[in-house]
């Protein structure tokens, strides 16, 4: 199959490439000084098209492939120079050409560049979106993945030079601030205009140049100008074809833009898999909140007590029904005054079928657990999020921000799993079978509401001020039962009543989590010279946060048994607070900047638990360093060191037991110690507009010493674990390095290759078995665990106007865990086909090899999915025919590996089985 697919390949290579002229030469000016980035094209006479543009490089070069035999227009622009213009006719033989371009600015040459396919202003990319789409595209996701130096993955999460994309706009208005996926998969393509990268986003022009914002890269869309001032769009309703059960799918997509105003309105309801938000989408879902202390030097987070109901993804599910609708709105009062906001509610019921095989390998003991798990799931989630921004800049001054987000959700799930296990013996063979089965449920209501208030003030040139606070209030009430054959942690529960053979264990938790965390900042910069300045940054950041919990008994005969003994409640109040003060010294010379700093620190905490306080305070100095080296316009090394306090919350710290699962039981450790670590990182990045080549690649070091880890026992698949701080001779450290090489060439093709490698060790403490049911009196060690993981992909593609297009993409992964190594090998072959004037045809087809070293697991799927649509020239309406997994695929796979033990494990997803979708499309 894959010789198939190279015979295509080069057979298309050969008959578009083997009539091409170069035609090529340096533009200069009338000092005969090379112009980098200066824009040139080549028009058809005839066709009047544009066959071919190029951008010059920091020699002044460049290169057109154009067809034989033709007259071209040649057009020439470069900012602050005057347009060139001349005809030139290709013969076979390839055309060198020196331009001199005179100075002066001319109007022509804005609409130049308004042609160009791609061009540069400063920081920011243009891309033409109509030159580089092929009709078959219909989402602004399938046009972004056809732009040079963007990539866009399956989760709907764009990358330009290796960075993640944060923000997308509309006619410089934000969409749904704080998530890229709903603008790629819902604004249509045919609305698309321009696209602009913008790189070294700062959205307050106060910071610009102050703070370093290399990696911060947004997206902003111009639309076309028949969508503007009108209501646009289009409404999708479809029904399944052949099944017996009832399939469809409604989804409405509204957009309105004009300068004062603008509203998105999306819908989705549809129970064939389509998930507008997956439940890990939810909960990463930052509204545009900033981290405000990234380079503050200390790390406290607020841990999320979610009891896993997010963890699964719509390709691990059987059965899915959502119902998704979103509102986006912006509103100008005035010039100066911008309201903005929007609102997301989201409902899905679905159905899992997972089974689990996993394996722990136990060097003290020189023994092998072996796991057989299978779980039948349903879940039952609504959720919602709202967000309320308010921006007023009166002038180049002064920028004042408000933004409030409001997150809140309904959680159930119910479980009904089977666990078979055996202990054996490596060194005699015996085997001792453990077996369990369990009925579970988790409910949570979680809410969260999440505040920030920013000023920024420009006194003069020489002086910034800059004020930011951000409020965090979380409401969290996780509830977890299980009803199980045999309840392994009976003994340590003080207070259960065991109530004989035949009777089944019932035991539930209620948990309460509250936190109130508040961070201020205030920064000062003082403009030493216009390429140096000095920041001073007080700063502020207080947390109190109260952990209830209590665990209870369901009697066979009904009645409640509360097991009050301090071990199994908590009533706990954490304290946590940082006051700070750091000062930063940036400065450029010639084609370096360079950022040292450090922050000192005052740290107080204190824990009321079991009738005492447990207070703790102290100082610490924390430097970090930013070094830049710009070697050339779109070319740069970049060095980052930061050294970090890592402290714990609340979650952490309450003594008393708290049920993981039903097969693991956690309890806290309130003398708990901050960890320190340091990060070393490494990032080259080049992107040459000459050749559209793109390289990007990151080298990272980190080690975190006294680091917060586990120390547990395990009795066969059940474990019994708490928190330490390791000694600082047994420190995690972890290496990781990524690189992509990519490029277009000859018009129509686009490759790229990747790699990513993470090698990480870390430390836990072992507790071994002794007679009693006590675990703290037993004998414990240092494990080590260590894991290595590679990836590499290449992709293949082309984009031509008239003929189909190919792309070709290998995915290949290695895990190499403490107890086995993994293998995946994924090729795939996506076809887009427009022809006759009114059909779009596209496919996809991915493979998958799943095995491991010890061969105990090897499995293949695939999957195959096909569209075919149907829409006259300027007709707003549209006939889809459309198959998900074709070839009726009935489960995937998937590895992991648990630091803790050393567990390496294989799980099986049940997918949702083949459905056929006959859908209308109408366009506004």
């Amino acid at each position: 199959m894959k010789n198939i697919y190279l015979v295509v390949l080069l057979f298309i290579t050969t008959i578009a490439s083997a009539q091409d002229v170069k035609f090529e030469g340096v533009i200069k000016d009338t000092t005969g000084v090379a112009l980098e980035m200066a824009n040139i094209m080549a028009v058809n006479q005839a066709t009047k098209a544009m066959d071919g543009y190029s951008i010059t490089n920091d020699k002044g070069r460049f290169q057109i492939s154009l067809s034989p035999n033709t007259t071209y227009d040649i057009k020439v622009s470069y900012v602050g120079y005057q347009p060139y213009a001349t005809t030139i006719k290709t013969t076979t033989q390839n055309i060198i050409k020196n331009i001199v371009l005179k100075e002066g600015t001319m109007l022509q040459e804005i609409e130049i560049v308004k042609e160009m396919p791609v061009s540069i202003s400063g920081d920011t990319i243009i891309y033409n979106s109509d030159s580089f789409r092929n009709g078959t595209e219909r989402k602004l996701e399938d046009v972004l993945k056809k732009l040079p130096g963007v990539e866009v993955n399956k989760d709907g999460e764009i990358q330009v030079e290796g960075k993640k994309v944060q923000k997308i706009m509309v006619e410089g208005k934000d969409f749904f601030d704080g998530d890229t996926k709903i603008a790629t998969k819902n604004i249509p393509a045919d609305a698309l205009d321009k696209i602009q990268v913008l790189r070294n986003y700062n959205e307050v022009s106060n910071l610009k140049g102050l703070e370093n914002n290399e990696e911060n890269v947004a997206i902003n869309i111009k639309l076309k100008e028949g969508k503007k001032n009108f209501w646009f769009g289009d409404v999708t309703a479809g029904i399944g074809v052949g099944h017996e059960e009832d399939r469809h799918i409604v989804n409405p997509k509204l957009f309105y833009y004009n300068p004062k105003y603008s509203i998105n309105v999306i819908g989705n309801f549809n129970n064939i898999g389509e998930l507008p938000l997956t439940m890990q989408d939810y909960f990463k879902f930052t509204g545009g909140f900033k981290s405000m202390m990234k380079r503050g030097g200390t790390s406290f987070n607020v841990a999320s007590n979610d009891l896993g109901i997010m963890g699964l993804r719509n390709n691990q599910a059987m059965e899915i029904d959502t119902k998704f609708g979103a509102a986006n709105f912006s509103y100008n009062p005035s010039k100066a005054w911008t309201i903005s906001g929007f609102g997301i509610m989201m409902g899905s019921q679905t159905d899992l079928l997972t089974n689990v095989k996993s394996t722990r390998i136990d060097q003290g003991s020189n023994s092998t657990t072996f796991n057989d798990e299978t779980a039948a799931t349903k879940q039952d989630s609504k959720l919602g999020f709202f967000k309320l921004s308010s921006s007023y800049v009166p002038s180049e001054k002064v920028h004042f921000d408000y933004d409030a987000l409001i997150k809140g959700s309904k959680q159930d799930e119910n479980t009904a799993l089977i666990s078979n296990s055996t202990i054996t013996n490596n060194s005699n063979g015996t085997s001792v079978p453990q077996y369990n089965d369990v009925y579970s449920q988790k409910k949570q209501n979680p809410f969260s509401l999440n505040q920030n208030l920013n000023y920024y003030y420009t006194l003069n040139d020489k002086h910034v001020f800059a004020f930011e606070m951000q409020h965090l209030y979380q409401d969290e009430d996780p509830f977890y039962n299980a009803n199980l054959e045999v309840l392994p942690f009976a003994p340590l529960l003080t207070g259960y009543i065991d109530e004989g053979t035949g009777v089944r264990d019932d035991v539930s938790q209620n948990r309460f989590v509250k936190t109130n965390k508040v961070d201020t900042k205030f920064d000062y910069y003082y403009m030493v010279t216009p390429k140096s300045n000095i920041n001073f940054t007080f700063g502020n950041t207080y947390s109190y946060q109260n952990f209830n919990s209590h665990i209870f008994q369901i009697l066979d005969n009904g009645s409640q048994n509360d097991l009050n003994d301090p071990a199994n409640n908590n009533d706990v109040n954490y304290a946590f607070n940082d006051v700070f003060a750091a000062l930063h010294y940036k400065f450029m010379t010639g084609k370096f900047t360079f950022n040292p700093g450090f922050s000192v620190h005052n740290y107080n905490t204190n824990d009321e638990q079991l009738g005492t306080s447990n207070k703790n305070s102290f100082s610490r100095f924390l430097p970090d360093f930013y070094a830049l080296w710009q070697l050339k316009k779109s070319e740069t090394l970049t060095y980052n060191y930061s050294m970090t306090n890592n402290f714990t919350d609340i979650n952490k710290l309450a003594e008393g037991y708290v049920f993981s699962n039903y097969n693991s039981l956690f309890g806290g450790n309130r003398m708990l110690e901050n960890s320190l670590s340091q990060v070393h990182s490494l990032r080259y990045f080049k992107y040459n507009m000459f050749n559209f080549e793109n390289i990007f690649a990151n080298l990272t070091y980190s080690k975190q010493v006294d680091a917060i880890k586990s120390k547990v026992l395990f009795v066969g698949i059940n474990q019994i674990s708490s928190s330490v701080n390791m000694d600082s001779a047994f420190a995690d450290e972890t290496i990781s390095g990524s690189g992509t090489y990519g490029r277009s060439f000859l018009k129509y093709y686009k490759a790229s290759f990747g790699a990513s490698l993470n090698w990480s060790k870390f430390n836990n403490i072992r507790v071994g078995i002794d007679g009693d049911a006590d675990p703290n009196n037993n004998p414990s060690e240092v494990q080590t665990t260590e894991s290595y993981t590679q990836n590499y992909n290449l992709k293949f593609s082309t984009n031509f106007k008239k003929i189909p297009n190919l792309e070709l993409a290998y995915n290949y992964t290695v895990n190499d865990f403490s107890s086995d190594t993994f293998y995946v090998d994924s090729p795939s072959v996506t076809l887009e086909y427009y022809f006759l004037d009114a059909f779009s045809f596209t496919s996809e087809y991915s493979f998958y090899h799943n095995r491991n070293k010890s061969e105990t697991s090897d499995t293949e799927y695939d999957f195959l999915s096909a569209s075919l649509m149907y829409q006259k020239k300027n007709s707003k309406w549209e006939w889809k025919l459309s198959g998900t997994n074709l070839l009726d695929t009935q489960s995937i796979n998937d590895s992991s590996f648990s630091q803790l033990g050393g567990t390496s494990s294989f799980s099986t997803y049940a997918v949702q089985p083949r459905y056929l979708i006959l859908s209308l499309k109408y366009a506004l």
